[in-house]
């Protein structure tokens, strides 16, 4: 039994991102303790302890889980995202930023840490699961998924029913949350700062830098980083566009004067009505004959630029099994999507622009035809990652707009 039990010892230390989870002196946890756990630091309790974690709603609702990641406390919105792949991809869309995010698929983080990454970093403020997975295979494995939590410094907490979080979340809407390793936290304190929470300005903080240039031999493409996904760029680029992505900033006038053959609007996170100055270079961007293809958060600012107007969807679309509805033809495609807002459709003026897709499950917008402009704009993801590549044929549609408006 002591040769077999030391066999195994040396046997898990080889796989690639090995778990200690499996080892002997971890299997009298109880049961209902073992999900996603992390040690304590030699500086606390006591070496080899777990700490727990609570998910406080801004209801009062409070549930009791395992800390995972970075132990700090966290207020944020909490929202969920139903896809059963592409936890890694999740973690690193932009379009997070400011907000807490629940997996519904109940194990998350089995094929460990990959380079399938849409971004520099993660973005979301914290993350929930149901079961964080204990030894993590794949032979493109760089790390966990706990591991990768503490490096982002993203706190998070696992082990708690994600279904009875999300069933709350749909019932009542999206709802502002704290996760905190406070044992002796005070609910009359922290509700208060859960409800006066807001997201803010976040395009700011995820949008790039300075401007920086993918090499092509085809179009010219001038990419707004509203807070881009990286596999929009990738997916001009794999078309043969030279990609110039600007920051969130820049101005119309710099872009026109690049001459480019046809503008990307960008994903990106937050309240597209808060994006004022952004809206009013979009304005003059319209204003031109340049081909304009827009996703996402670029998607409404082009339609409050004009005149239509956005509101919040009570929880949102998040994941990579939504069906939209091509109103030309009434095919449906599966998509992904990842927002909070919608454009209200109701307010389009029928001159300037008509619906070109709408949501199968719930009639909201998901995407508009500019008339007498070579603008087309949708509200899910056709570059995916996570998700279905149905819609990726509207990368070569807009190629085909840039092609004959020369």
């Amino acid at each position: 039994m002591l040769a077999q039990t030391a066999f195994c010892s040396i046997f898990l230390r080889k796989i690639p991102c090995y778990n200690e989870f499996f080892l002997p002196k971890y299997r009298n946890i109880p049961e209902g303790q073992r999900d996603g756990f992390i040690k304590r630091k030699e500086t606390q309790k006591g070496k080899g302890e777990y700490m727990k974690a609570f998910l406080i709603l801004e209801d009062g609702t409070v549930f009791t889980g395992t800390s995972i990641g970075s132990t700090k406390d966290m207020i944020s919105e909490i929202v969920f995202n139903t896809s059963m792949t592409g936890y890694l991809e999740v973690l690193t869309d932009p379009s997070y930023a400011g907000q807490a995010v629940v997996m519904t698929y109940p194990l998350i983080g089995n094929y460990g840490i990959t380079p399938d990454m849409e971004s520099r970093k993660a973005w979301p403020d914290g993350y929930i699961v149901r079961e964080l997975s204990r030894m993590p295979s794949n032979f493109r494995c760089e790390g966990t998924i706990q591991d990768f939590l503490k490096e982002q410094d993203i706190p998070g907490i696992a082990g708690i029913d994600t279904r009875a979080l999300t069933k709350i979340l749909r019932e009542k809407g999206t709802m502002n949350g704290m996760i905190t390793t406070n044992e002796n936290y005070n609910l009359d304190e922290i509700l208060p700062k859960l409800k006066a929470y807001t997201v803010g300005d976040v395009v700011s903080k995820v949008t790039c830098d300075e401007k920086y240039v993918l090499e092509g031999n085809g179009p010219k493409v001038a990419l707004m980083d509203f807070g881009a996904k990286k596999n929009i760029a990738k997916s001009l680029n794999e078309r043969g566009c030279e990609v110039t992505v600007y920051p969130a900033g820049t101005k119309a006038e710099e872009i026109i004067a690049s001459e480019p053959d046809g503008i990307m609007l960008s994903n990106g996170p937050g309240d597209p009505e808060t994006c004022v100055s952004i809206i009013e270079e979009i304005k003059k961007l319209y204003n031109t004959d340049i081909p304009i293809f827009a996703i996402c958060l670029g998607h409404q600012l082009m339609a409050l630029a004009n005149g239509a107007k956005t509101y919040k969807l009570k929880y949102g679309h998040r994941g990579g099994n939504h069906p939209v509805k091509d109103l030309t033809n009434n095919r449906v495609y599966i998509s992904s999507q990842n927002h909070g807002y919608a454009v209200d459709g109701t307010s389009i003026d029928p001159k300037v622009a008509k619906e070109a897709f709408i949501n199968v499950n719930d009639g909201t917008n998901e995407g508009l035809a500019y008339e007498g402009k070579n603008i087309f704009t949708v509200q899910f993801h056709p570059e995916a990652c996570p998700g279905p590549l149905d819609s990726g044929y509207l990368f070569d549609r807009f190629m085909d707009m840039m092609k004959g408006a020369k």
